[in-house]
């Protein structure tokens, strides 16, 4: 398996300049590469490969000094990257996705480069990196596994070192609770036993303190040190929500992952949901959809599922909030009525309660086991 272990850098000040320096010769290579091979298709309709443009990185040194201050290594993954962008570009043309061709990168928008192999190395608890020097670096905890790659990221005006490593999974002691989840803006989610996790709403509760910085930045002209220093607060109110929501989306899959042997999720397409609330209700709800990072919760919960060998099941929500869970009527409702009432069985949950019933027994179906066993409610 792969993992990504993270640690803050604390780099000299000469250090964040060499580190910049790194990263604009890497930013620099990658506009360079795409411009060939874009200009290579419009004018001669040749396709120029990664290994081509990685035979060009010599001539290019030579034209560009500054190429000197970036590792070697890291120049030639500049190409793969590249070369992954239009992959992907083509993988979504041929599905029929909007496909975004690949942009050229401005400072704002390139923030890291990779050593895939070497270029790097712990020297009594610091991290000395080729083309930098030794770096002071936080060890919080430490690394399982065997190092495959290190991404050096900067986030507004701080610096990262992420280690991909590969490593053997540690499974949990087995346990045959299962439980079914329905996501929502009401609650954040809402469990097949009654409980339920609230909605931290984290943008919400920055958005005053990001408003002020933003109209501060509006106002600063550009290219002075003044909206530099703007820009960089306007960076950090972001990553501050960001990092709140990444530490509760950690925390809390945690818990359930510990907690229950069997997780049943629903499959959401937030890009279409997000498309159909602009489409019938404005973008009045895009904000709230955004925040609550269905997605990223639905992935993390799936990485730890692996990780601690829990089987793991997202099926699709279609339908689950309009059919009773305990006769399996469809009772039609709009998004404001926030109970189930079914006029066949009486029954009255609810409506993401009895959405996340019907998760649950869809999904246990999925993995072929009994949708009505007794340990389907259990809150052990």
């Amino acid at each position: 398996m792969r993992k990504t272990f993270k640690y803050r850098l604390y780099p000299t000040a000469k250090q964040k300049k060499s580190l910049q320096l790194f990263l604009d010769a890497c930013r620099w290579a990658y506009n360079k590469t795409l411009k060939v091979r874009k200009q290579a298709w419009e004018e001669r309709k040749e396709s120029i490969s990664r290994y081509d443009t990685s035979n060009l990185l010599t001539r290019w040194k030579k034209e560009n000094p500054e190429l000197d201050n970036a590792y070697s290594q890291c120049l030639q993954n500049v190409t793969m990257r590249v070369d992954l962008a239009f992959r992907s570009f083509f993988r979504r043309v041929k599905i029929g996705e909007k496909p975004g061709y690949p942009r050229f990168k401005s400072f704002d928008r390139y923030d890291s480069f990779t050593f895939p192999q070497s270029g790097f190395a712990f020297v009594d608890d610091r991290l000395k990196l080729s083309k930098i020097g030794s770096v002071k670096i936080v060890k919080h905890r430490g690394i399982e596994g065997t190092i495959k790659t290190l991404t050096i990221r900067r986030t507004a005006d701080k610096w990262y070192a992420c280690f991909s490593v590969e490593y053997n999974n540690n499974p949990l002691p087995k346990s045959d609770n299962a439980i079914g989840i329905d996501v929502g803006l009401e609650n954040f989610a809402t469990f097949s036993n009654q409980s339920k996790i609230e909605n931290p709403r984290f943008f919400k509760t920055g958005q005053k303190a990001l408003a002020k910085a933003q109209r501060k930045l509006s106002k600063q002209t550009k290219g002075t040190p003044e909206r530099k220093k703007a820009k960089k607060v306007v960076a950090r109110i972001y990553e501050r929500i960001s990092n709140k929501r990444h530490n509760f989306i950690h925390q809390e899959s945690r818990k359930i992952i510990n907690k229950y042997g069997t997780i049943c999720i629903e499959k959401l397409n937030i890009k279409g949901m997000m498309s159909n609330q602009t489409k019938f209700f404005g973008n009045k709800l895009n904000k709230s959809i955004a925040d609550v990072a269905w997605s990223q919760f639905a992935n993390v919960l799936s990485q730890k599922a692996e990780e601690a060998a829990r089987q793991f099941v997202a099926i699709d929500p279609k339908g689950t909030s309009q059919r009773c869970s305990q006769c399996g009527s469809i009772v039609k409702k709009e998004l404001s009525d926030r109970w189930h009432d079914c006029p066949i069985c009486g029954c009255h949950l609810h409506r993401d309660y009895n959405a996340s019933l019907n998760i649950l027994s869809l999904g246990l179906q999925t993995l072929g086991l009994a949708p009505r066993s007794s340990r389907i409610y259990s809150e052990e």
